[in-house]
């Protein structure tokens, strides 16, 4: 007689048993969807490193909301991108600023949908930088004042939540504060609490008009060698206030995305980025990959690690794969 082994192919038999016993599930209301905001009239233009994202002037958004609500995503993330910068950032909390307009006109059409309101000042300064400059050096305690003004101005312009990202000490801490004082207590944080340095970045400057004019952003971006020092991060926001952790970026970063997960109990957003985007459409468009299989199996592999929740731009084409 042979050796006894275990058959675990009888749980793979066929694809109704697969699906039974399947432990990570991807649906369309786990996407966050992004969504670029500009002025000027008539615009929809795509951003030249990444296919398929565009640029929306204010008139054309409602039709790209008909499309993002029918393929059954729920939550979008706005980034607004200003004509006019300055040294201070003071569009990202103009009461009138493209970001705080576009958020009106998404909630008054669309009061369903969760509008989430990235927080921070780089698309808004000239320097391309997420605080304030003095003598070449990021100020961080004069930074969090501002980035308290821009939060509040985008939860009076109707924002669901807000997502600040600009990895300032204490921006948790200020933003909560700022919200509460101006009566928006029942407005959740996102934070972006674990965000690298990352390369993977790029694309996303290029659509942001976000790039830094000097230096580089690892005095306050994480060093992606470093795991720890994410938990530490993780549980300064959680003591401060945040209602969400953000994992920046996804699919490098799973191991830290688990860690977070066993190590808090809030809900878990991991970003997947816009140069993990930008390398799938560059393989797709060389015939290369399966582009709908892969993009489904990274999501998959991002639920599977912890996530519960994945900004992505691929939310709409996945969202139209799940349900077919």
């Amino acid at each position: 007689m042979t050796q006894p082994f275990k058959r675990h192919r009888r749980l793979r038999s066929s694809a109704g048993v697969r699906r039974l016993v399947r432990e990570a599930t991807l649906q369309p209301s786990d996407f966050i969807y992004p969504l670029f905001a500009v002025e000027g009239e008539g615009r929809k233009e795509e951003v030249s490193s990444m296919p398929g994202v565009f640029h929306f002037s204010l008139d054309r958004i409602k039709a790209e909301m008909d499309e993002v609500v029918e393929a059954g995503i729920r939550s979008v993330i706005v980034f607004g991108v200003p004509d006019y910068k300055d040294h201070v950032g003071s569009e990202a909390y103009n009461e009138e600023g493209i970001t705080q307009q576009a958020i009106s006109l998404i909630k008054e059409a669309y009061p369903e949908v969760s509008i989430v309101a990235d927080t921070c000042l780089c698309q808004y300064t000239d320097h391309g930088h997420c605080g304030i400059i003095e003598n070449g050096q990021i100020l961080n305690d004069e930074s969090l004042a501002l980035l308290g003004k821009t939060a509040v101005s985008q939860a009076r312009a109707g924002a669901d939540i807000i997502a600040p990202s600009n990895m300032m000490d204490g921006f948790v801490a200020v933003i909560r504060e700022a919200l509460d004082e101006a009566g928006f207590v029942h407005v959740p944080i996102m934070s972006y609490a674990v965000k690298y340095a990352s390369s993977f970045y790029g694309p996303f400057r290029d659509a942001a008009h976000s790039t830094p004019q000097f230096g580089d952003r690892k005095t306050y971006q994480m060093d992606p060698a470093n795991r720890l020092e994410a938990l530490r991060e993780a549980e300064s926001d959680v003591e401060e206030g945040a209602d969400f952790l953000i994992v920046k970026p996804a699919m490098a970063y799973s191991d830290i995305i688990r860690d977070v997960k066993n190590h808090f109990s809030l809900p878990v957003v991991a970003y997947n980025v816009s140069g993990e985007y930008s390398m799938i459409k560059a393989a797709a468009a060389n015939g290369w990959i399966d582009e709908k299989s892969l993009v489904l199996e990274m999501l998959t592999g991002m639920k599977r690690a912890g996530a519960d929740i994945i900004i992505t731009y691929h939310s709409k084409d996945a969202a139209k794969w799940l349900s077919n």
